[in-house]
């Protein structure tokens, strides 16, 4: 993976440490050391893998405390990091030293919807992963009520449907013999309840959806309401989106940053 790299001015900023001001000041008396050594100049170069120490104490900055989460989310879950009515949230599945991380959820999933939720403190990564202008695929384990017929499937695969806030981009769908799904549908778009919204305009009702894949992650055999950390090569990947050609930006633009709130649902 790519070394990030930083300032060492704004790796204090991230970590709260001071205004501009104060920090510089406190690089110039000779306050802050870098691995053990007395920085010289804001300006140097930091990567995650340095230690840095105000006053001799160690600064946890942004890039060292980067946390990468996949999650099995159940039925009944809210995918936010906190909900005015009571209900579990994402953040509640996890231990409570993991709760303290200041983890937020990559886009949503409904209260309905299980599978695949990524949990990180990283906002580039997440806007990598919502923005239109990637495009990442997201995929889908559908049930029905009843089987699509073969204009049903056109109308899918072409983006010939109209939603109440435009139409429906191309989409790639397969049956699957799967009881409870019967359907197994790949999107790009990142609109609210999309999914749902594109078999409703077709007359049908889902019944069960689970997300399997955000793109080159899958959610594999972990149990519903269980989590573990990305590997290194799993973040390498995701990491390494590409932009999608013709798309500097795009009509539906997800939820990213530090913190999002209310975040959009499929």
């Amino acid at each position: 993976m790519k070394t990030q790299t930083t300032t060492l001015l704004k790796a204090l900023r991230d970590a709260g440490c001071g205004s501009r001001r104060e920090l510089a000041e406190a690089v110039k008396a000779g306050r802050v050391a870098v691995n053990g050594t007395t920085a010289e100049s804001f300006s140097a170069a930091i990567t995650p893998a340095d230690v840095i120490t105000l006053d001799s104490r160690p600064v946890v900055t942004a890039e060292s405390a980067r946390v990468y989460l996949l999650l099995n989310k159940p039925l009944g879950v809210i995918t936010t990091t906190e909900d005015p009515q009571g209900r579990p949230t994402v953040i509640d599945l996890l231990p409570p030293d993991w709760q303290q991380k200041r983890l937020f959820p990559v886009g949503r999933l409904d209260e309905n919807t299980t599978g695949l939720i990524i949990l990180t403190n990283d906002g580039e990564l997440t806007n990598r992963l919502t923005h239109p202008r990637y495009g990442v695929e997201k995929e889908y384990l559908v049930g029905i009520d009843r089987s699509l017929n073969s204009e049903d499937f056109e109308k899918i695969k072409s983006g010939g449907l109209e939603l109440d806030d435009g139409p429906a981009s191309p989409a790639r769908i397969s049956p699957v013999n799967a009881a409870p799904f019967n359907y197994r549908i790949s999107i790009h778009e990142g609109r609210k309840r999309i999914v749902r919204r594109l078999f409703a305009a077709l007359g049908h009702q889902v019944r069960v959806l689970r997300r399997i894949r955000v793109g080159s992650l899958e959610l594999g055999n972990l149990k519903e309401g269980n989590w573990r950390q990305l590997t290194p090569l799993e973040l390498r990947r995701l990491e390494a989106v590409p932009r999608r050609p013709g798309r500097a930006g795009g009509r539906y633009q997800s939820a990213s940053g530090d913190r999002p709130r209310n975040p959009r649902s499929r």
